[in-house]
């Protein structure tokens, strides 16, 4: 391989991954001295320095002032400039589409939510999408055009063989087989559709209770019951992206749903889902069951049970444990997991309660033994995995400098 201009004996690959180590460091530290750069990369000195010149000629990095408070002459401090490249994620609902843009450094810079009501869109769903991207984008001071990659998360997910979204029928307007294809056209940056949960999944695993781990499930119960599977690191997301589609998982102490598609329900979901925890606080009597959407009143019903340590209350909780681990048993007995995170609002607002009286009637109900963590990332989290799969791929072509 032939040497790179201005690093004799240097080959071009290896230079670029010492850049890239270098931005890396910068991301996970923020402002870092040429001296800390370099113990922290191996490099020495004038190597180092030569890799500071290079990111700064090529705009990846800025000198942001002098390390102080220190023996000895201040040093030259350098971070990565944040504005090198931004990218945008979408959560979508049946009833609003959230949207937010990031810059490189992952802080978030502009968002906006765009309401969805009814069955029908009012709007076609191209429309939807370019508002609420244009939204953000514009609380971000930005056009269009500056965003250099765009995560759209939603319920179901999108068949690869076919294009078209599967097992979430209850999103309207967005099963035209020519969607794709026409949001495409409307956008400018690259788009990529991932499962709601999955996005969920890649938050905790970046930047929640999975850090560090590279075999792990995570437990969704929010608007839906969902699953993510994190395998070797890697999400499993199926032939059809069905992977951890477990609302439609038969299980003992419900009936046994049949064209589950159809109904958009299954066992699992009719025995632990959100819909299911108002009737099931009134079997035990609890009569100040709270109003309003079945995930906003479960959610609600979950967390005032927390904080009763005995009667109908605590009694609530018991049983909602035992329901969501009837089924979890099934998925740890087949994927043997590391770790269990729980998430979305109707297992949050449960704490460490709640963790723990699912996990002892999961170690009653299932062989393999994996250890539970409720889930860090609280706010938005499928927003924010977004943003973090976007961040990941936008940053792999920017801070490329053997390009």
């Amino acid at each position: 391989m032939a040497a790179t201009a201005g690093t004799p004996g240097t080959p071009r690959v290896l230079r670029a991954m010492n850049d890239r180590a270098a931005l890396d460091l910068l991301l996970a530290h923020g402002p870092l001295s040429r001296t800390r750069i370099g113990k922290l990369t191996g490099l020495s000195k004038p190597t180092a320095s030569q890799l500071l010149a290079r990111l700064e000629a090529a705009g990846l990095v800025r000198a942001t002032g002098t390390s102080e408070g220190r023996p000895g002459p201040n040093a030259q401090l350098y971070a990565i400039d944040p504005g090198v490249a931004y990218a945008a994620g979408l959560d979508v609902t049946p009833h609003r589409i959230r949207a937010a843009v990031a810059d490189i450094t992952g802080r978030t810079v502009g968002a906006y939510e765009l309401p969805t009501p009814g069955r029908r869109p009012a709007q076609p769903v191209v429309r939807q999408v370019t508002d609420a991207l244009d939204g953000a984008v514009k609380a971000a001071g930005l056009v269009r055009s500056d965003v250099h990659r765009l995560v759209i998360g939603t319920p179901g997910a999108f068949d690869p063989g076919t294009g078209r979204l599967r097992y979430a029928s209850h999103l309207p307007g967005w099963h035209s087989p020519a969607l794709l294809d026409d949001l495409a056209a409307a956008l400018p940056m690259p788009v990529e559709y991932e499962n709601d949960v999955n996005l969920a999944a890649v938050a905790e695993q970046r930047l929640g209770a999975a850090r560090g781990h590279d075999d792990f499930v995570l437990l969704w119960n929010q608007e839906g019951l969902g699953a993510a599977l994190v395998l070797g690191g890697r999400l499993h997301r199926g032939w059809t992206g069905g992977a951890g589609e477990v609302g439609f998982l038969p299980v003992p102490g419900a009936p046994l749903v049949r064209q589950v598609t159809k109904a958009n329900s299954g066992g699992y979901q009719e025995l632990a889902g959100t819909q299911a925890l108002p009737g099931l606080a009134r079997e035990l009597g609890i009569s100040d069951v709270p109003p309003g959407p079945h995930a906003e009143a479960a959610t609600r019903l979950v967390a005032r049970a927390a904080d009763h340590a005995d009667g109908p209350h605590r009694e609530l909780l018991r049983a909602y444990a035992t329901r969501l681990a009837t089924g979890l048993a099934s998925l740890v007995s087949v994927l043997d997991p590391e770790l269990v995170v729980l998430g979305g609002s109707a297992l949050t607002a449960g704490g460490e309660v709640l963790r723990a009286l699912v996990q002892a009637e999961l170690a009653e109900l299932a062989a393999a033994r994996p250890r539970l963590v409720v889930g860090e990332v609280r706010e938005h989290p499928v927003l924010r995995g977004a943003l973090e799969s976007a961040l990941a791929a936008t940053r792999d072509e920017v801070f490329d400098t053997s390009r």
